[in-house]
């Protein structure tokens, strides 16, 4: 059996970014994906975005569960820290991470089948917690691991390779995140990196609980005529609400985009969203008119992307809970323990 490598040496022309690295100093293993996968476009876009912010790599936490989807993150950022936990149970332990140490930047990678069953009460109390996170779906509808059973997201009427119809009602992760108080909402496609960097950006630096729900077409086995999840079909009937460009507070990231109405949202950090609006009436400060609107083109068979919803107020898990702003992780054993008259205080408060 041959292994592939990607070699240790770059070119010393490469270009490096303001913390002193190169692009390819954000990849991780030779991807194991089926050639043309569209989970490979979406760890390209995370490893763009994040030399594109200067992040340096030992400051990600990336966490994933089981399926096609949660392989990725060791394609990229290989040297951030990693953790694969069990099927549907990555938003406990990212929780848990973070609230053990508040300084690291929370990366989750989940599939339709790891958030939308097993782990969907995991996925929605995660939301309405308000970790501070970025949740990426890399959905395609099916089980790639275990040849292309219909997931939960698998639209109904939905053709499988075989010719049979998908008859049950599918789970929209990206409603179900707004019904469940995330902060920040996004649909994208994993063909569409010019959207999908951006939101990536965005999503990073926003204060609260960010998804990003990106259609990524399996090629093995949701590629095929009647699928609406392949490639041919989301570009058919994609409706992109809005295009992004991200300001950080230091300087412009810009992407050339199309001329519309325009629409800044300041971030908590002083970070900028500028949106072009490609529809006047769409607001992406309004909730429920997101999830109305979400609906009302999924009946008509498109597939709505872009920023769907942003709260630039965000409040986080650790502001819910107050806790200090040193990492719990860095604690000793004074701060942990104070001691018997301490206790007796907070006891005597509950009373």
């Amino acid at each position: 059996m041959t292994y592939l490598a990607k070699p240790k040496l770059h070119h010393p022309s490469l270009a490096k970014n303001r913390v002193g690295y190169t692009r390819r100093d954000y990849e991780g293993k030779i991807s194991t994906l089926c050639a043309g996968c569209g989970h490979d476009s979406i760890s390209a876009a995370i490893i763009q975005a994040c030399w594109e912010l200067d992040i340096e790599p030992h400051r990600v936490a990336k966490l994933s569960g089981i399926g096609c989807s949660s392989k990725t993150p060791d394609y990229f950022l290989g040297n951030s820290h990693g953790f694969n936990t069990v099927h549907g149970r990555m938003p406990s332990v990212l929780t848990g991470a973070n609230l053990a140490n508040r300084e690291l930047i929370y990366l989750g990678v989940s599939g339709d089948g790891d958030s939308a069953s097993i782990g969907l009460g995991q996925f929605a109390h995660v939301l309405r917690r308000g970790v501070n996170m970025t949740y990426i779906v890399e959905n395609n509808g099916v089980y790639g691991l275990t040849k292309g059973q219909f997931s939960a997201t698998a639209d109904k009427g939905s053709k499988s390779k075989r010719g049979q119809a998908n008859n049950d009602t599918p789970i929209d992760l990206a409603s179900l995140a707004l019904v469940m108080g995330a902060t920040f909402v996004a649909r994208s496609f994993s063909g569409d990196k010019q959207q999908l960097v951006p939101l990536i950006h965005a999503a990073i630096a926003h204060a609260g609980a960010a998804v990003i729900d990106v259609v990524s077409p399996c090629i093995a086995f949701n590629n095929h005529s009647g699928s609406t999840k392949s490639y041919d079909y989301v570009r058919e009937h994609n409706e992109a609400v809005n295009r992004l460009d991200f300001f950080p507070q230091r300087d412009e990231i810009t992407a050339e985009y199309g001329a519309g109405e325009i629409i800044e949202v300041r971030q908590h950090d002083d970070s900028v969203l500028r949106l072009r609006k490609l529809h006047a009436e769409y607001d992406p400060t309004d909730r429920v008119r997101a999830m109305a609107y979400v609906h009302e083109h999924a009946a008509r068979g498109e597939v709505v992307t872009g920023l769907l919803y942003v709260d630039p107020e965000a409040c986080d898990l650790h502001r819910q809970l107050n806790t200090i702003d040193e990492p719990l992780n860095t604690l000793g054993a004074a701060e942990l323990c104070p001691g018997s008259a301490v206790l007796e205080q907070i006891n005597a408060s509950l009373r």
